[in-house]
Parts: structure tokens; C-alpha cells; sequence
């Protein structure tokens, strides 16, 4: 079983110190987001590696020495300011944060999204452009890999669309984005890949590779026997099976443009009914909770 420290939520940047109660502990429970009396209960005997993905991975830092499971990073990093991702920390902090990880874990298992790229009048073609490039520059040596992805239309996206100002990509701005991108990934020894993306830029040097394929899957694992992930989000993602533990509308960075986050008000209830020293990540078990042993 792969962990996944979380699609739903960002695990690492508000909630490091429950999850390393609870792999202490041994076991973490994980309510059903669509059936909410159903709670999987997944023992860390049968987990073979942790994807951990974050925006903020500083809290995490204290503790990667303590885990013995197999690690993989996927760290966002955007050129957006805090109209667009209002509590993100400063993004040289977070840089800094990378280089350490990658001293820890080994450039191979961790990777950058530059997630989600959208265009609007202040972050225009040519600001992508040049951020990426410098973002490259800046971690070259201590990352190898980075997944891009465009913006979505997501519930939040559209509610925060006045906001967002989203000008629809043209084909020649995906003709850009692929040369432009392939080169300075290149130039500072990187590869570059989109994510489940209809345009997967092949034709101007990017890779075709899912974010977690088979064959990653059997580098951190040495197993092959993972089925097809099953995205509600993204029916072209190819990746291997994983396990979220997380929940959504509990994440307070509060981006513009996030798919797991839809309630504000909501993310302020969960985020303040969080127990460290629960099993779930928000709340408590109930006397009806289900609890089903999830082995794979």
C-alpha cells in the first residue's frame, strides 16, 4: 500500500504532529468523505512508502529522520502572490525547506509541481515564463523532476473566478509554455512531465510519465502488484493506486483555485475540531463509526 499524505488536505504544512502520532502509534483511521459512518482503519505494517504532497513542507522537517518508510515528495511551488494563495509562506522559506529534503531523501524522491498554471493579467504568459526558469535555476542540483499542471474548473475555481480573472489558454500559449519550459528544465539538468493533461507537450521536449507510475511505484516499493488509481477528480490520470488519509475542507492555505477546499467557513469548523491525539485526522470516532481494516 502507497500512503498519500494528502490530495484531500495538506497533511504536512497544518497537521505533522498527528501524523506522527499516529505512525507511532501504528495505525490511522480515515472517515469515508461519501459515506461518513464507514471509517478504513490502516495499519503502518501494511504501508510500503508515504507520498507526502505539500505546499508548506518546513513542518515536516523534524521528523523525516524518524521515519523508516520509503519517502517521496511532491512539493508545489507557484509564482503566485497572496491573492491567489493567501497563507502560503514566504516561497523562499519554503525553497530552502526543498533543499534540505533533498539532502535527507535523495534527489530522486523528490518532485516539484508547478501547480496549477493559469493565466489571467498580472500572471501572464511571459511571468510563467520567467518564473519557471528561475525556479529552475534556483534548485538545480537539488531537484530533478517537475510535474505541471493547468487550472481546472473546479467549484472553487469558479466561485473565486472574480478573483482568478482566468483568460483561456490559446494554442500557442501551450506552445510556449512547452518549448519555453522544456528548455530551461534542460538547461539546469531537469526533466519536465504535465499531469493527466490533455496537452502533454511531448512534441517540444517534455516526458510522458504518470506521477506516480508503475515503475516509481516498484522503485520505492519493489512490488508491481499496485492496480490503477481511481481519480474522482481526473479520469485521465494513470497513476498507481494510493491511499489518502486526508479529508477535505481542511486545508488553510485557502487558494483561489483549489479542488479540495469549497467551504471556508467549513475549513475553520474542521481545522478547529483537529485532536492531535485522535486516530482521525478531524474529529473523534463515534460509538456507530464502522471501522473496516483496509489492507491494500
Amino acid at each position: 500500500m502507497i500512503l498519500n499524505v494528502s490530495g484531500r488536505t495538506d497533511i504536512v504544512a497544518f497537521y505533522s504532529e498527528w501524523f506522527m502520532n499516529r505512525l507511532n502509534a501504528g495505525f490511522v483511521d480515515v472517515r469515508n468523505p461519501f459515506f461518513q459512518k464507514k471509517v478504513s482503519r490502516i495499519y503502518f505494517d501494511d504501508v510500503d512508502a508515504i507520498v507526502f504532497c505539500t505546499k508548506n513542507p518546513i513542518p515536516s522537517l523534524k521528523y523525516l529522520k524518524l521515519i523508516t518508510k520509503p519517502i517521496l515528495y511532491n512539493i508545489t511551488i507557484t509564482p503566485y502572490k497572496k491573492d491567489i494563495e493567501p497563507n502560503i509562506p514566504p516561497k523562499g522559506e519554503i525553497i530552502k525547506a526543498v533543499k534540505e529534503i533533498s539532502k535527507i531523501v535523495g534527489i530522486d524522491s523528490i518532485y516539484i509541481r508547478y501547480d496549477p498554471i493559469l493565466l489571467n493579467e498580472k500572471y501572464t504568459l511571459e511571468y510563467h515564463i520567467k518564473a519557471f526558469d528561475n525556479l529552475c535555476k534556483i534548485l538545480n542540483g537539488y531537484v530533478k523532476h517537475i510535474i505541471i499542471s493547468f487550472i481546472d474548473d473546479y467549484k472553487n475555481v469558479r466561485n473565486n473566478n472574480g478573483i482568478l480573472k482566468i483568460k483561456e489558454f490559446t494554442k500557442e500559449d501551450f506552445k510556449q509554455i512547452g518549448i519555453n519550459f522544456s528548455n530551461s528544465a534542460k538547461k539546469f539538468g531537469m526533466t519536465v512531465q504535465t499531469c493527466s493533461e490533455e496537452e502533454n507537450l511531448t512534441e517540444y521536449g517534455f516526458i510522458k510519465q504518470d506521477c506516480i507510475s508503475p515503475s516509481l511505484a516498484f522503485k520505492l516499493t519493489g512490488k508491481t502488484n499496485f492496480k490503477r488509481w481511481t481519480s474522482r477528480n481526473n479520469k485521465n490520470c494513470n497513476c498507481v493506486n494510493m491511499v489518502d488519509i486526508g479529508m477535505y475542507n481542511s486545508c488553510k492555505h485557502f487558494c483561489k483555485y483549489c479542488y479540495a477546499n469549497y467551504d471556508e467557513k467549513k475549513v475553520i469548523t474542521n481545522f478547529n475540531n483537529h485532536n492531535p491525539n485522535s486516530s482521525l485526522l478531524i474529529g473523534n470516532l463515534e460509538s456507530d463509526d464502522i471501522i473496516q481494516i483496509r489492507e491494500y
